[in-house]
Order: C-alpha cells, then structure tokens, then sequence
C-alpha cells in the first residue's frame, strides 16, 4: 500500500520529536484572539462598493454582482463579520508554488508558445501574480534522478562543484518565470547535502557530520554565486528541507538535531555568507508546526538570531495554531509556510478550493507573510519523481497531449494572489460564529465538529494603496454574511463549497 508524503511526513515526525522585507512590529498575542482574467485581478468600484469573485461548482474566480455598503441597524447578528481594519497584523511577502526539478523538466516539455501563455497566467502580477517560488538545492524526491552538485569522494574544497545539471532546463525555466514576474521571490532548500558530507555517504537518508560544516557553508555560497551569475538570484535559503527526518532512506534527505542547525547558522553559515557578502536571507526549521519547541530553542541559542530572524512551516503534522507560542516570544520574527500540496489520487483534486483556501486562511490568520505550495506542475500521474508519493501539481500537464488541468489549490490560490499585493498587511476581522466557538481556532480539514465550530472562514487585508481584500471561505451549505465596518454593513451571499474574495475603497 502507497503511503502519502502527508501520512509519512507524520509518521517520521511522530517517531523523532513530539528577509526580503523589513521586521515590522507586531501584536504579540494570537492573531485569533486579538485580533482568471487581466481584467478581473485590478477591481475597481464606484462610491466604495464591493467588487466580487467566486469559485464555486458552477464557476472558477468569476465577477460575481457588486454589493453596496448601507447604514447597519442594531448589533451584530451570529452571520455577522465584523471588520477592524485600523488593526493590523504581518505583512504580506506573497504567494506561490515551488519550481523543483521536476516541475521545471514538466514545464520545459511544453512548446514555447503555450508554455509562454501558462508563464503568463501563472506569474504576471496582472493574472495569478504568483510570486514568492521555491527552488531545491540538488535533487528533492521530485526530480528526473538523484543528484548532486559535488558527488563522488570527499571533496572538502569543492573543486569539482558544478550547477551544470540545472543549466539544461532549471536556470531556463526559473528565467522565464522571473521575466513574467520581475518581483519573483525565490528561495532555495536543500534536501541533502554531498552523501560524502553524511554518515552514511549517500544523499538518502543519514545525518550531517559536523565536520563537513565549513564546506557546507561554502556549497551554499557557491549555489548563490552560480545562480546569480546565470541571472537567478536567490533571496532565501532554508537549511534543511524536513530537518527532523530522513525519510528512512527512500529519498534526498538528511537528520539535523536542533544544536546542529543551531550551530551551523551561528558558527558557519552566517559568518561565511557576511565574509563573502551575501545578503541572502536565512530561514530555519523548514519542517512541520510540532516543531515549535524547538524553533524557540534555536531562536534561544546566542547569536543564532544575529544571523536568522525567520522561520519556515509545513503544514503535514501539528495545528496551525502552534505558531502562535513562536510569535507570542519573538514577535518580531518572520513566518513562512513553505510546503504543502494536493494528492493527485484524491477523487477531490480537482474541486477540493474551499478546503484549500480555509488551509490559507489559517496559515495567514497565524502571522504567515507567505504561502508557497509544492510543485507548480507535474504530470496527469504525478511525474516524474525519484520519491514515493503521489503529490499532485498546482497545474497538471498531460504527458500525451500537453493538456493543462488547474487543481482546487490553484483556485484557491487565485483567491489570494491576484487580489493581495506584496506589502499588503492583514487586519483583523471576527465573526460568523454560530455555535460560540471561535471559528478560527479550528483544524479545517477535521471531521470532528467541534473542532470544525463553523464552515465560514474569513480573513483580510489592506493593500498599499488603501485597497481593502477579505477572502471568505464557505465550506458548507450555502449562506449569507453581514459585514460590519464601523456603522455600514453589507450582507454577501456565499454558496455551498464557495471561496469569495471581496475588494472595496
């Protein structure tokens, strides 16, 4: 029987342990608590009135009719959401998907015309927008083979380091986004150092061998270097891709312990990336929401934050909602949701958006400044890949006729990035709570009802320009919410299985 990459991704982590933008002062207490056409992705409206798109099972991110804000009477009714923009949260980094070996070899067997077509739909920021993409470092489970960029016998003064594996269709593919979208945030992870770096002298599986941190912390720069100079700059780096597991050996993958990573950011990473000038941002943890504790203990380690201030989240084990002990201790710290992406064995994978979209919701309801999915694009049978797991891409590719199918993630997404703008800062909004349980302080996707408390989600934002966005995700029968801001209200219809996302001045 297949194991998912979610259902492994738990049972590892079960096993092993129960900036580009500026910091921005922050509330410290928990954000729940306290607080595709051109056309469509610049709304504009008359005398304040709502603008609206929905994706529901009749249509995907269609113009739905304008509503118009009228004087409120009496107090707020339990369908009520009520709007607090002049309290406001993270900013906003951005949203996207990662472009791994696989997803680029996807994307390079499509002919140059509708290829440029998809790059335009996906990155431009008057489309999908997409733009905050991770890149691997090396060979991730998926990818055509397993490789590295100095494999064979120990080289510590990495003389035979070489990119030239990316330079065939990566670098080409990761250009044409970037030339789509010049405000392409990239960040790279690896899944595996050089084998000849790890105990068991092999990129599957194993553990980091102190030894090799110096040339380590070189590797790094000479991937940043070799990027660059191909005009791919990257703005981030994580350490470790799931640093708390090594996936017992099926695929790249390599065990950090906490004083390691600590260590290798305070003693080597960061003082090799200041000695050589790189400005690349570094983000720790890269692994799932059980992992707070440790996240505060790194971010405890002297010296560890002279060189991080950010950490990145998976989402397969743990609540969202675990976030919040790392923000309430260091609210100045940056969070990234980093990994997390649809099965394409799932009757639903095409059609599961409002689950999705709730999933998003959480994430940025619990300070994430960006959300990136995992592969962008792969095939009908999600290919290819050296791991065993059925992920699905954001866009499926079919291998026969070049097909191009859309996934419920990638409508979801539409939600957020074609409306929400780089610097975008969430406000808070409360509301729609019928059996008094915080509606936001729920796992989404549980089956247990009270830990679902309601199918209405919402979340909100304020553009630079003043601009203001709320996506509201309706995940049962249809229904009607009154918004609430100052004395105005305006009541939006949301049909069953429905993500609305609502623009006003």
């Amino acid at each position: 029987m297949k194991t998912s990459r979610r259902e492994f991704a738990k049972l590892s982590a079960l096993g092993l342990a129960a900036n580009a933008m500026g910091a921005v002062p922050l509330l410290s207490k928990s954000s729940s608590a306290s607080s595709t056409s051109a056309s469509s992705t610049s709304p504009s409206s008359t005398a304040g009135d709502i603008s609206v798109w929905v994706t529901n099972d009749k249509s995907r991110y269609a113009p739905g009719n304008t509503i118009a804000w009228k004087p409120a009477s009496g107090g707020p009714s339990a369908n009520a959401i009520t709007l607090h923009p002049e309290t406001k949260f993270q900013p906003i980094l951005g949203f996207g998907a990662a472009l791994t070996d696989a997803a680029c070899y996807t994307l390079n067997q499509l002919a140059p015309a509708p290829r440029a077509q998809l790059f335009h739909e996906l990155f431009d920021p008057a489309e999908m927008g997409l733009s905050v993409c991770r890149t691997c470092i090396g060979a991730s489970d998926y990818s055509t083979k397993l490789y590295g960029f100095d494999e064979g016998a120990p080289d510590p003064d990495l003389t035979r380091f070489s990119i030239d594996h990316d330079r065939e269709y990566i670098l080409p593919m990761l250009r044409e986004a970037r030339k789509a979208n010049p405000e392409l945030f990239l960040f790279s992870s690896p899944w595996s150092p050089p084998g000849w770096m790890k105990g068991n002298n092999s990129m599957l599986g194993g553990a980091m061998q102190r030894k090799y941190m110096p040339s380590y912390a070189n590797y790094f720069v000479k991937f940043l270097q070799g990027y660059a100079a191909e005009g791919v700059p990257v703005q981030a780096v994580t350490v470790q891709n799931e640093l708390d597991t090594e996936q017992d050996g099926r695929m790249p993958a390599c065990a950090w312990p906490q004083e390691y990573e600590a260590d290798f950011v305070r003693n080597m990473l960061g003082p090799t990336f200041e000695k050589n000038n790189v400005e690349t941002k570094i983000w720790i943890i890269d692994h799932n929401y059980n992992l707070w504790g440790r996240a505060l203990g790194e971010l405890e380690t002297p010296n560890v934050r002279k060189y991080t201030n950010a950490i990145a989240w998976h989402g397969y084990v743990g609540q969202v909602e675990w976030i919040d002990r790392v923000q309430e201790k260091y609210p100045d710290v940056e969070m990234y949701w980093t990994e997390g992406g649809p099965d394409y064995t799932d009757p639903h994978y095409l059609d599961d958006w409002s689950k999705w979209s709730a999933t998003f919701t959480g994430i940025l309801r619990h300070w994430c400044r960006s959300i990136t999915s995992w592969n962008i694009a792969l095939d009908e049978k999600g290919k290819p890949n050296i791991g065993p797991f059925p992920c699905g891409g954001l866009v499926s590719i079919n291998s026969s006729t070049k097909e191009i199918a859309r996934c419920g993630q990638f409508w979801a997404f539409a939600h957020y990035s074609k409306t929400i703008r780089r610097g975008a800062r969430r406000f808070d909004s409360q509301g729609f709570n019928p059996q008094g349980i915080d509606s936001h302080a729920v796992d989404s996707q549980s089956t247990d009802p009270q830990r679902r408390a309601n199918d209405v989600q919402h979340v909100g934002f304020e553009n630079s320009d003043g601009q203001r966005i709320l996506v509201v995700t309706n995940s049962g029968a249809a229904t009607t919410a009154a918004l609430r801001l100052g004395g105005m209200q305006a009541d939006v219809p949301l049909d069953a299985n429905s993500v609305t996302t609502l623009a006003w001045r």
